[in-house]
C-alpha cells in the first residue's frame, strides 16, 4: 500500500527539462516547497529564481543525493526520460533512500514496467497521454479531454443541439446515452455543477463524464 503523504509535503524534482521544469514551476506556484536537481548548471541557474531551491547534482550518484538531503523527502518526481538507464538508476537510488512516494516519467510501456519493478509508485507517460488527448481533440467536437485508468473520461465540449433549451432530466442524457453532464459554463460566468433541472443554452460549454466510447458517441451527435 502506498504511504499517505500530507498534501503540503516538500517535493524533490529530479531533472529540469521541459517536463521537470513545468512540474517544479507549478508546484512552486501552488506554494509547495520544492528542491529541483539537475546535472546541467545552466538549467539550475535558469530555474533558481522560479522554484524554492535548485541544486546542481548528479542524481545517479547515491552519495550525492544523500549529501543534499534527498532522503529527507517523502515525495519525489523523476522527470528524466531521455536516458532510460539514468531514469532507472535514479529511481532505484530514491528507493534505496526510503522515499515512500516516487513519481517517474516513462517514454514507453517497457520503460514504465522497469520503473515499476524498481519501485516507482506512479508512472507518468506525458507524451502518450498528450498524443491521446490531441487525437480526441482534432475532430473539433471536444475542447478538452482527460482519461482515467479505468477508461472513465472527463471532457469539455459544446452541447449537442437536442439538449439545448431543455432541462437535463427532460433530455434524458444519462439514461439514453450513459453519460453524465457534471458541469455547465455560461459565457462570462464560472463553471457550476449541473442539476436535473439545469437548462443548457446555445452558448454554454458542458463538462461530460462517462466511458470513452459513450462520451465519443455523445459528442458526435448532431450539433
Amino acid at each position: 500500500m502506498v504511504e499517505q503523504i500530507r498534501g503540503d509535503a516538500p517535493v524533490l524534482v529530479i531533472g529540469l527539462g521541459r517536463f521537470g521544469a513545468a512540474c517544479a514551476g507549478e508546484l512552486d506556484r501552488l506554494d509547495r516547497d520544492v528542491l529541483a536537481i539537475d546535472a546541467d548548471l545552466d538549467l539550475v541557474q535558469k530555474w533558481s529564481e522560479r522554484v524554492t531551491h535548485t541544486v546542481q547534482a548528479d542524481a545517479r550518484n547515491l552519495d550525492a543525493l544523500r549529501q543534499i538531503g534527498a532522503g529527507d523527502f517523502q515525495m519525489a518526481v523523476v522527470a528524466i526520460g531521455s536516458s532510460i538507464e539514468a531514469s532507472v538508476l535514479i529511481t532505484a537510488n530514491l528507493v534505496d533512500l526510503g522515499i515512500p512516494q516516487i513519481w517517474a516519467k516513462a517514454v514507453s510501456h517497457s520503460h514504465g514496467k522497469i520503473l515499476s519493478r524498481v519501485g516507482a509508485n506512479h508512472i507518468v507517460y506525458p507524451e502518450r497521454e498528450a498524443g491521446e488527448r490531441v487525437a480526441h481533440l482534432v475532430g473539433g467536437r471536444m475542447l478538452d479531454f482527460i482519461r482515467f485508468d479505468d477508461d472513465f473520461v472527463l471532457t469539455k465540449m459544446y452541447p449537442p443541439k437536442f439538449i439545448r433549451g431543455r432541462g437535463l432530466n427532460e433530455s434524458g442524457v444519462r439514461t439514453k446515452y450513459r453519460v453524465t453532464i457534471v458541469g455547465v459554463k455560461s459565457p462570462g460566468k464560472p463553471f457550476h455543477y449541473a442539476e436535473a433541472n439545469t437548462v443548457v443554452t446555445n452558448h454554454d460549454l458542458v463538462i461530460v463524464s462517462g466511458t470513452s466510447a459513450d462520451v465519443e458517441r455523445f459528442a458526435s451527435l448532431d450539433r
